[in-house]
This record gives structure tokens, C-alpha cells and sequence, in this order.
């Protein structure tokens, strides 16, 4: 599983970059898919955080448990892949440009 992570994380943003280069579009349905993702994962990070000072439950294993939450576990990996996209996207263009390979 843990490789199946590390594959991912380097196969899924070069797949990004290559589907934004066939079609110009997917490049802002993938903006918009993060700003949803960014949106989601800081809401839910905030109520969490809002809920253990309400409550008044500063330790540690109750601010852990917003892991368990699928929405976070998928916008946080949506957001990780996208960063890496946009990081690879840079490094395309700046070759591109620079004309350095």
C-alpha cells in the first residue's frame, strides 16, 4: 500500500500535466476541483479545531481524530496532488521557456 502512495504521488500529477496539455479545459476543472478541495479541507480542519476549545478538550488524541474523517483524508490528498501538478506544470513551462534541456 505504502508503494502504491509513492507511485501515485508521481504518476497521477505528470498524468495531470499531460491531460492539461491534451485539453485546456481539464486545466480548470482541476483549479476548480482544488478550490472545492482547499474550501472543504480548511472547514473541516477549523469546526475541529472550533469544537475542541468549545468543548474545552485540548489533548492531543482529540484533535487527531479529524484523520478519521474521509472528506479530509480525500481533499488533503487532492490538494497534494495538485500541488505537486502545479510544482511539475512550473518545471514544463520553465523548460519550455528557458529552453534547457
Amino acid at each position: 500500500m505504502k508503494l502504491l502512495f509513492i507511485i501515485g504521488s508521481i504518476v497521477l500529477p505528470i498524468l495531470m500535466v499531460i491531460l492539461q496539455k491534451k485539453w485546456s479545459k481539464i486545466k480548470v476543472i482541476f483549479d476548480l476541483m482544488a478550490i472545492l478541495s482547499a474550501l472543504i479541507f480548511g472547514n473541516i480542519s477549523s469546526i475541529a479545531i472550533f469544537e475542541i476549545i468549545k468543548n474545552d478538550k485540548v489533548f492531543m488524541t482529540n484533535i487527531h481524530a479529524v484523520f478519521l474523517n474521509p472528506f479530509f483524508l480525500m481533499t488533503g490528498a487532492y490538494l497534494g496532488l495538485y500541488f505537486l501538478y502545479i510544482l511539475v506544470l512550473q518545471v514544463v513551462n520553465e523548460i519550455k521557456t528557458d529552453k534547457i534541456l
